[in-house]
């Protein structure tokens, strides 16, 4: 049995365009990794002024939406969906299992050193505060963030399936980051 802080080692990449962010999904799950440790966040060029419409069929969450296609394919590969509005992000569109961590921020009204909903998901898996405001910003931007998590030699896997799926930027992050960032 794995513990929570073992768990909690996480790997980040940053994509510039949804096709890329997709590809590695495809390529994690591919690999035999485990999806349900999976996330994505990013926005639609529709979601600052013109929602086309949400709307949830099922089991499954439904968009409109210039990146429509693409969320509905996220969405049928990871466990959880959401759209969210976070104060100075905009409108942000989530999948996979960071939608709980969120969720939990927000129904326990967490607060961690004033970081937003996103932030407050974020620090519970594990990633540092100082490079929350850097994935926020590039979700700001129109990128998308994937994260995955799980043991150092999963989170290792994934780091080199992201690298080579064409991430702008991959980051690791393990539990003893925390521990420095807060001394």
């Amino acid at each position: 049995m794995v513990d929570f802080a073992e768990e909690r080692n996480s790997v980040v990449g940053v994509f510039g365009w949804h096709w890329a962010a997709e590809h590695a999904i495809r390529e994690l799950k591919s690999s035999n990794f485990d999806i349900k440790k999976v996330s994505i966040i990013g926005r639609d060029s529709y979601t600052e002024d013109n929602v086309v419409g949400f709307y949830k069929a099922g089991e499954r969450m439904k968009y409109w939406g210039k990146l429509g296609a693409f969320w509905g394919g996220i969405w049928g590969l990871l466990v959880g969906a959401a759209v969210l509005f976070v104060p100075g992000v905009g409108p942000i569109i989530v999948a996979g299992s960071v939608v709980t961590w969120i969720g939990a921020a927000l129904e326990g009204a967490l607060v961690v050193g004033g970081l937003s909903a996103l932030g407050a998901g974020l620090y519970s898996l594990g990633i540092p505060r100082d490079n929350i405001l850097k994935y926020e910003t590039s979700v700001k931007a129109g990128k998308f963030i994937l994260i995955a998590h799980g043991t150092a030699e999963e989170v290792e896997k994934a780091r080199g399936i992201l690298q080579a799926s064409g991430a702008e930027q991959v980051n690791v992050h393990s539990p003893s980051e925390d521990a420095t960032q807060a001394a």
